[in-house]
Formats: C-alpha cells, sequence, structure tokens
C-alpha cells in the first residue's frame, strides 16, 4: 500500500476502520449549487465522496471541476476517470491537473459505451484501458514520470482505486480479473452494487484464498431500491446485475408507499452482514438522486460516527 499520499480515506483503511464512500452525480448545467447539496447532505457521514464521470455516458459537468468545488468546501473527492473520452495524453494532465488542486483519490474506469447515453453518434477513445490507466497513475505518481519517459516535477499524491463487478458472466474470471487490477497498481476496489448476497460472499472468500485482501481494500457497493419496479428493471435489463427473485419479490409483496423504506431496510441488512464477511474492508453507498438518504442508512448500519484521522 502507499504511503505517500494524504487522503484521508487511505488513512481510515490503513488505520483498520470500515470506510465508507458515497456518490454524488454532477448536474446538466455549469451551476455546482447542485453538487455542493448533493455534498452537504452526506459529508459528515462518509469519509470520501466519489464524483461521476459523465455516468452513463451523458454529458455532464465535468468530474474534476464538480471534485475542486467539494475540495474547496474542505471535503474529499474521489476523482472518477472513465477512458471513453480522452487520449493519454488528456487523461495524464486531467490527473495533474487534480493534484495541483490536492485532491488525492482517483478512480480509474472504462465507461459506459457512448449508445447508452445523449450522444450515441460520439466517437470513444480507449486510447488506454481502465488496467493501462491505473498503470499510468501509478508510474506518474510512484516513478515520477509521464508515459512519454519524461520526469515530472510534482508528482500525483494519489490513492488509486478501480471497480470491480463480482456478478458479470463468466464468474470464474472475476476473481483473476480482480488481480490484474491489484497488479496494475489498484489500492482499493468499489464493487458493483450487491444483491446477491452468497455470491459476493463466494467472490470474496476466492480473494482471501488468493490473499488478494491483503493486496487491496474491497469496499462493498451498496444501492437502495426505491421500488419492485427498480428491482426487476436492475434485474432484467442492467447488464452485470445480479437481483434475487427473493428480493424482487420481499419489495413487491411490499405496499407500494412502503417500498422505498423496504429498500432502504434491505440495504441496511446488507451492510450488517457484510461487515462480518473477511476482507470487507468498507462500504461504497451508491443512492445516486437519493443522496438524503445515506445518513439514515450509515447511522442504521452502525459505521456513525466517522472515526477522526
Amino acid at each position: 500500500m502507499s504511503a505517500k499520499t494524504p487522503s484521508r480515506l487511505e488513512k481510515i483503511l490503513r488505520a483498520g476502520h470500515l470506510a465508507v464512500t458515497s456518490e454524488c452525480g454532477p448536474p446538466r448545467g455549469s451551476d455546482p449549487k447542485e453538487i455542493v447539496h448533493k455534498a452537504e447532505m452526506i459529508k459528515n457521514h462518509v469519509d470520501a465522496i466519489n464524483i461521476t464521470d459523465n455516468q452513463t455516458s451523458v454529458c455532464r459537468l465535468c468530474s474534476l471541476a464538480s471534485c475542486i468545488h467539494l475540495k474547496q468546501l474542505g471535503l474529499e473527492p474521489v476523482l472518477q476517470m472513465v477512458t471513453r473520452d480522452r487520449n493519454r495524453i488528456a487523461l495524464q494532465s486531467d490527473i495533474l491537473g487534480a493534484a495541483s488542486w490536492d485532491i488525492h483519490n482517483i478512480l480509474c474506469l472504462s465507461g459506459d459505451h457512448q449508445s447508452f447515453g445523449d450522444s450515441p453518434q460520439g466517437q470513444n477513445v480507449h486510447d488506454l484501458d481502465s488496467l493501462q490507466l491505473l498503470q499510468t497513475v501509478r508510474k506518474m505518481r510512484d516513478e515520477g514520470k509521464f508515459l512519454g519517459g519524461d520526469d515530472i516535477k510534482r508528482p500525483p499524491a494519489m490513492f488509486v482505486g478501480a471497480a470491480a463487478n463480482p456478478f458479470a458472466d463468466p464468474f470464474e474470471i472475476r476473481v483473476p480479473r480482480l488481480a490484474k487490477k491489484v497488479k496494475a497498481g489498484a489500492e482499493f476496489i468499489q464493487t458493483q452494487c450487491i444483491y446477491n448476497l452468497e455470491k459476493f460472499e463466494l467472490w470474496m472468500r476466492q480473494l482471501v484464498d488468493r490473499g488478494l485482501h491483503e493486496q487491496v481494500y474491497i469496499l462493498a457497493g451498496l444501492t437502495p431500491m426505491k421500488s419492485a419496479g427498480m428491482a426487476r428493471y436492475m434485474k432484467n435489463r442492467v447488464p452485470g446485475m445480479d437481483v434475487p427473485d427473493a428480493v424482487v419479490k420481499r419489495l413487491a409483496d411490499t405496499p407500494k408507499d412502503k417500498q422505498a423504506e423496504e429498500g432502504i431496510k434491505i440495504c441496511i441488512e446488507s451492510i450488517q452482514r457484510l461487515k462480518e464477511v473477511k476482507g470487507v474492508a468498507g462500504f461504497h453507498i451508491m443512492a445516486i438522486e437519493w443522496e438524503e438518504k445515506v445518513p439514515g442508512i450509515v447511522e442504521a448500519a452502525g459505521l456513525y460516527p466517522r472515526p477522526s484521522v
């Protein structure tokens, strides 16, 4: 693990505390009030706040600018960066831009295909993939070098993360895929949202068997369900998502006006169960456009108050 970064998130994890992160989506305009408002709602209940990078390939206020707004409030952002939209020059430039504002956490992603978003005719770039982006950040930080070989005058001090989906097919390559990301330089992992707890626990046992839990911090991803309709949509329409029939049925059997409350209860129960799983180092709570529910989830799950470091 890196000893170079002054990231609060890294300090929390290195101290052995269960970390809590969440995320906010930037607005579809230039007014930062929306992202500031979202961050203010959750700031006392999380250790760091991910800022998504044009999620679902829909154009929004850029992740870097949004992170700067949070930094100016004294909050700790996690810069999400996708390889879909930038070549290696732009990626390295934005990494330096973040470092110049003392943004110390980065999550390296490929990004959703542009056909999902508002500009399906747009060209993707993918000059580097997410593994190569991990390697790039580590080279810039640890060696103080650009990919072209030149020295960097003030290398970026980044705590480097990646995403993992324990549920995508084929399941048998999920742990080897994670091992590749760790070898490429990932220091923390945020997972796809978890509904199939048994399958996630199997994935965790497999990575513990390989000793990967000693090489990378695993933050289990949770998204509270708002309704049975949302559960069905995620089960049937979202690739790589594993929503068991029992979860859909539990929500469907709940009166409509109580389904959101039940979805939150499922999320809290999942966190409480996963706290006991060997290798889980924390939780990433993704309640996009439902940020006001995050504090209650964190408190009910016994993850509040957050430790000071």
